[in-house]
């Protein structure tokens, strides 16, 4: 967790310990615990540990048992939406990537969004800056709000040209999201989709997304949510364009997001006034492009300024290099890739120098959030 012993050390005395490597030997005398999404919270970690307080800085919380915290008078946090905006340009320089290396016109193209909570709905705006039509489905908030903007999951299915998912991962429920891209799934969605997954590996059946990828259902596949991560399917891995260790979410400020949320968090539980704030002195410096785009598509100067701010294909390589290891190396290999993950600032930190552009292009690189001074 980013920052964690500066934050908690305002507190008391902090122990920090591997997330996977937690025991409850760790937790005895514990009055808080505060974890990612690594760590799994249940009664066999906590009975009779003292703990009081467990905060997650993520804005899921399946691996923990909420069920057992709340019988167990423990209180919980996470820290919905930390996250968001990075997630959803993980999946703008996906999308833009692919396309630009298919020669595909993103202002052609149509983008279904299964899941338009606190993720989704950055990634309709993105879309929509990009140029992409956007369906949107959510039916547990189609419920809840009646917004006409929703459609069924049938027509998302039948119409995109790009399915992302943004869903939490559920089992139980009118609208159980557990494998719910399975053989059945696959057979309705549009021949040759892109198909991307940054919410949760279990949503996604992986011999099925095998199966539609060596039967073109699927022609490009974007994972970095895996069914049994660490240990993830070296077949999997081998099929899918682009495949990244679940770190969509790990932006600079996605893991400083999380770290705040739950220190606020702590503090209001013990009814502290927090001492503790992130200095800027330690962040990591943003990004400055120049980009010339005379003469050249605008697309291509998009993706070249996405690309320079965040390198996808840089995190794909690196996780690529799990693929001829045996299980536990591979999984060593991907949960190192995460604990040592770079920092990624977000575009809205990113200064472009954008010389003579159109209006066209200012306007979408502006929409992306980048700070643009435009020139020539």
């Amino acid at each position: 967790m980013l920052f964690a012993r500066e934050a908690f050390e305002t507190l008391g005395e902090t122990l920090v310990v591997p997330d996977r490597k937690i025991s409850r030997e760790h937790l005895l005398d514990a009055d808080v615990l505060v974890i990612r999404s690594k760590t799994k919270v249940d009664k066999e970690l906590l009975a009779d540990t003292k703990v009081g307080f467990v905060g997650t800085a993520t804005a899921g919380f399946d691996h923990m048992d909420t069920r057992w915290l709340d019988r167990a008078h423990i209180a919980w946090c996470a820290a919905p939406g930390c996250n968001a905006n990075s997630v959803a340009e993980y999946v703008t320089a996906a999308v833009c990537r692919i396309a630009h290396t298919r020669g595909l016109d993103l202002e052609k193209l149509a983008i279904g969004v299964v899941g338009v909570g606190q993720v989704g709905s950055r990634v309709v705006k993105k879309a929509e800056v990009l140029g992409m039509r956007v369906l949107q489905n959510d039916p547990p908030l189609e419920i809840a709000t009646r917004n006409p903007v929703f459609v069924s999951l049938d027509r998302v299915l039948e119409e995109a040209d790009v399915l992302t998912f943004h869903v939490p991962l559920t089992r139980e429920g009118r609208f159980p999201t557990w494998h719910m891209c399975d053989c059945h799934f696959f057979e309705h969605v549009r021949p040759g989709c892109m198909f991307i997954n940054a919410a949760r590996g279990e949503i996604v059946d992986t011999d099925s997304l095998l199966y539609a990828l060596d039967r073109h259902a699927v022609g490009d596949a974007v994972l970095d949510t895996w069914e049994n991560e660490p240990f993830i399917s070296p077949e999997l891995l081998d099929k899918v364009h682009i495949a990244t260790p679940h770190i969509a979410g790990y932006s600079f400020e996605g893991r400083l997001n999380g770290t705040v949320a739950v220190y606020n968090e702590v503090c209001h539980f013990f009814e502290v006034e927090p001492a503790w704030k992130p200095d800027e002195n330690e962040f990591p410096l943003p990004t400055s492009i120049t980009c010339d785009a005379r003469g050249r598509a605008y697309e291509t100067v998009l993706c070249e300024i996405i690309s320079a701010a965040y390198d996808i294909a840089k995190d794909d390589t690196a996780l690529r290099q799990a693929a001829a290891m045996a299980p536990d190396a591979r999984g060593t290999h991907f949960d190192a890739l995460r604990r040592s993950y770079s920092a990624r600032r977000e575009f809205a930190a990113v200064k472009v120098d954008l010389r003579h552009a159109g209006e066209h292009l200012l306007a979408k690189v502006r929409g992306l959030g980048f700070q643009v001074r435009a020139s020539g």
